[in-house]
């Protein structure tokens, strides 16, 4: 019997510790955009297709904006505060864990592994400069 209280109180909460659908996607998404940046800096000759970026967006379902919203964290983030504009407080935190991964990949397999990984990764979202 007490069993099946605990089963019944856990299946009454969990929607209400579920994650929202598009916020796993956004942070799916913010480590994307964040990755197609830092290949642009990090990688010679590799650009990003900021176009592409925008389409995926709207693909996953993210409001509108969201390119724009994130490319702004990223910049505020890694420029402390002299470019971009600081988002809402989960957008920020979300930049900040794709930051920690991305530096802990780049560290694990080195930069020049790194980058063409990217390039297969992110085929699409980043391209060579013309």
């Amino acid at each position: 019997m007490r069993y099946l209280f605990v089963v019944g109180l856990l299946a009454l909460a969990a929607p209400a510790l579920a994650v929202p659908a598009h916020a796993e996607s956004r942070a799916v998404y913010v480590t994307m955009v964040l990755q197609a940046f830092a290949a642009k800096v990090a990688c010679p000759g590799t650009d990003v297709v900021y176009q592409d970026l925008v389409t995926k967006a709207h693909e996953m379902q993210l409001p509108d904006e969201t390119t724009e919203r994130v490319r702004k964290a990223i910049a505020y983030m890694h420029t402390g505060g002299k470019m971009g504009e600081r988002q809402a407080d989960d957008l920020m935190a979300e930049v900040g864990m794709a930051t920690r991964a991305t530096d802990q990949d780049q560290r694990r397999v080195g930069m020049t592994v790194w980058c063409e990984t990217q390039k297969a990764k992110l085929a699409g979202f980043i391209r060579a400069k013309n």
